[in-house]
């Protein structure tokens, strides 16, 4: 199956890099300063599962890559409309679409686009960071893809992206309810990213504050109501475990959204604590946590717009 990864930075950079390393059919879609460092010094990747250097074929527009069987999609949330509009031309008639973005709103957006039938579901637990060098540095020992049907008529097509991608040394899920995965996955988002931006610390650090394991709680509560209001039925199991990781007084954990304010950048706000706003607001329901965190997270975008 020859695949399209939209992007070589730390997300695709790295399960598309491990792809190529394996030997698979992988082309990158990136802007003209990326694709020049690729060729100069391949891929490079340093990560507690093996260190790689990999020669990668990168091209600047997707009708140079050839027919695509599958697009994986790993951009920012913002950059969306303009990755839809990058990869079009590789769209052929079967091309299957691979989103690996955080939460749930750009499902929508490329259902529109492209069709429902031709959208996996899909998700990644992934900390990886691109160096100034262009290398990707990946920092801890998770490094997982799921993907999925999600609707039966997709059954075949998830299984086809399922084998494509198996074989290059990352942790492949093939998740038999893929929406209520998504979920789990966009509930923990939502909780860690309102979280650490809003008091600007670790998982570690909050927790060990007198009320931050409570707020913390709190939030992460308030999350799961507006996914069972929406129809996703969560694991209890699930439940414990992301319990645990949340209130882990030992955790170094920050949401990538955090480092992003931290460097002054634009962030995901809107994707992520804005639809999850706009869903809770649709049930009734009131995120005051996550409404704080939102406020201070649209005046950083409010300050940087401005600059």
């Amino acid at each position: 199956m020859a695949i399209l990864f939209l992007g070589a930075g730390g997300t695709g950079g790295y399960f598309g890099g491990r792809l190529a390393q394996a030997g698979k059919d992988v082309v990158f879609l990136v802007r003209p300063g990326r694709q020049a460092q690729l060729a100069r010094d391949g891929l490079r990747i340093t990560s507690p599962f093996g260190d790689a250097q990999v020669a990668v074929r990168a091209v600047q527009r997707a009708d140079e890559a050839g027919p695509a069987e599958l697009v994986v999609l790993t951009c920012k949330a913002y950059d969306l409309d303009s990755a839809m509009d990058a990869i079009a031309p590789a769209m052929g008639r079967d091309t299957l679409v691979l989103p690996l973005l955080n939460g749930l709103r750009h499902l929508d957006s490329l259902d529109a686009r492209f069709g429902p039938e031709r959208v996996l579901g899909g998700f990644c637990h992934l900390a990886t960071t691109l160096a100034p060098d262009g290398s990707i540095h990946h920092m801890n020992r998770v490094h997982r893809l799921s993907l999925g049907a999600r609707t039966p008529a997709q059954q075949a097509a998830a299984q086809r992206a399922y084998e494509a991608l198996a074989g290059a040394g990352f942790d492949l899920a093939l998740c038999t309810d893929v929406r209520r995965e998504m979920w789990e996955k966009y509930v923990f988002l939502a909780t860690l990213a309102a979280m650490t931006c809003l008091l600007r610390a670790s998982v570690g650090e909050i927790c060990a504050t007198r009320h931050g394991r409570r707020l913390m709680l709190e939030a992460f509560a308030a999350c799961q109501a507006v996914a069972r209001a929406e129809g996703a039925e969560l694991s209890e199991q699930w439940r414990r475990q992301t319990e645990g990781f949340l209130t882990d007084p030992a955790s170094t954990l920050t949401a990538s959204m955090l480092r992003d304010l931290e460097k002054g950048g634009r962030t995901e706000a809107e994707h992520v604590l804005g639809d999850m706003l706009e869903r809770a607001a649709a049930h009734g329901l009131r995120l005051p946590l996550l409404e704080a965190a939102y406020a201070q997270l649209q005046a950083h975008e409010r300050r940087i717009a401005g600059r």
